[in-house]
């Protein structure tokens, strides 16, 4: 980013600056139907009510939760690892959180191939009511923590491949506890990065939900580095490298991700409306009582890291559903070919936006490509789109990693060397702060205060 895009667009944020983030407004309509060349994602005009009934089914089934023991404090685990501890939310509201399985009967799974159907895990986030009795959801399961111990150091060299124990972290919500009712509120989508499992989304999705909205965050499988389904299977990643290398594998990615954000929003569309919600919130269904009636389909927002980044971008721009998005350091373009020439722009950088975009980004992660994608955005939006960025940071700082690779240091699994190039020099007692800062303040701007 130039000084000039600096001055114009927002500011670089060092560790104690903290300002609201995102500039609003309404917009033109797109066409329907238009398929736009070389961008790889047609811009379409999206039905709002909802695909139900035989072509997706909806279940509440998860995985076999073993929650950790409450209280459990930062130390060796029961696998005689490291036990890490995610920072508490800073809203008023208790949090609940339920474990749901979609699946998408008429579109196959790109990753399995033909005769395959595509599932997809979530989980809930929202304000809760009385959480007595109900146990803490863990942070993974057992099973997804054995897989992650093994993937996170191929994707990130500065995890240790020993010494934590993964299942042993308690997350500050509880599970299937009944949500608070009196008002509907607004939903928050989140698409976690390549390869990541939408667990390191979990500070930020807890600080959301704990002053007022509902966050749903996402598993693409096949794509994250592992996603438990109910009947046990455990999906893992299959990327071998970078997917940017790969221009092909990139564009079924991003239009995979960008198909499971449709399929996640058209059934909380249809959970919200009266005639379908009460049906599906009944004592003995998944879905935790009042939880339907808490959602707010009229205000909806999109967020994401990497990757992910990119898909709440996109997602933007094609779904008029979506109200507002926030891109979490994702580029902008397809891969060029070969590898490392400019790509050809997503339609959201080649057209613009006309509803708020914000692009957040840190002051470590950052190439031509990137610059580039990101100035198209922004001078295309007419002021729609606005870039922030924050000090000291690099790209796994927008995820839970902040908050967990000084506890890896101090426990002197990881050096300090190892900790900056994982999460930057930033204090996490500012950084974490500072991030859910930014994305909380820029939602409740553009789709009101939950």
């Amino acid at each position: 980013m130039t000084k000039r895009d600096r001055d114009r667009d927002g500011n670089t944020y060092g560790a104690k600056a903290v300002a609201g983030a995102g500039r609003g407004g309404a917009g033109r309509t797109g066409g329907a139907g238009r398929t736009e060349p070389g961008g790889g994602v047609g811009r379409r005009a999206v039905a709002a009510a909802a695909v139900l009934g035989g072509a997706v089914a909806l279940t509440g089934r998860g995985p076999a939760w073993a929650a950790p023991r409450p209280g459990s404090p930062v130390g060796a685990g029961a696998a005689g690892g490291l036990r890490l501890r995610l920072p508490a939310p800073s809203g008023p509201y208790r949090l609940g959180a339920s474990v749901l399985h979609l699946v998408d009967r008429e579109r196959p799974d790109p990753w399995l191939g033909a005769g395959s159907v595509r599932q997809v895990m979530a989980t809930v986030w929202y304000p809760a009511g009385d959480v007595r009795g109900r146990p803490r959801l863990p942070h993974m399961t057992p099973r997804a923590a054995g897989s992650f111990a093994s993937w996170a150091p191929r994707t990130h060299p500065q995890v240790p491949p020993t010494g934590v124990d993964w299942a042993a972290t308690a997350t500050h919500a509880h599970l299937d506890a009944p949500a608070l009712t009196g008002r509907r509120r607004p939903v928050l989508l989140y698409s976690p990065g390549g390869g990541d499992p939408r667990t390191l989304g979990t500070c930020v999705a807890e600080e959301l939900a704990s002053h007022g909205f509902v966050v749903v965050t996402l598993d693409h499988p096949g794509d994250a580095s592992e996603v438990e389904l109910p009947d046990g299977t455990l999906r893992e990643s299959v990327f071998v490298g970078d997917p940017r290398t790969d221009p092909k594998l990139f564009r079924t990615m991003i239009e995979t991700r960008l198909a499971d954000v449709r399929l996640v929003l058209d059934h909380l569309v249809g959970l919200a409306s009266p005639a379908t919600g009460r049906r599906r919130d009944q004592p003995g269904r998944a879905l935790p009582r009042g939880l339907a009636r808490a959602l707010d389909p009229r205000r909806v927002g999109v967020y994401g890291h990497s990757a992910g980044g990119t898909t709440a971008a996109q997602a933007l721009y094609d779904d008029r559903r979506i109200a507002a998005a926030a891109n979490l350091e994702g580029y902008l373009s397809h891969p060029g070919t070969p590898t490392g020439r400019p790509g050809p722009l997503f339609p959201v950088a080649r057209a613009g936006v006309d509803r708020p975009l914000l692009l957040l980004g840190t002051d470590g992660f950052r190439d031509t490509e990137f610059e580039r994608t990101w100035s198209a955005a922004v001078a295309r939006s007419h002021g729609h789109a606005t870039w922030r960025q924050i000090a000291g940071a690099t790209h796994a700082t927008l995820t839970d990693y902040a908050a967990l690779a000084p506890q890896l240091q101090a426990a002197g699994l990881i050096t300090a060397e190892a900790r900056a190039g994982l999460v930057g020099t930033i204090d996490p007692a500012r950084s974490v702060p500072l991030l859910r800062h930014l994305v909380r303040t820029f939602f409740a701007r553009h789709l009101g205060t939950p």
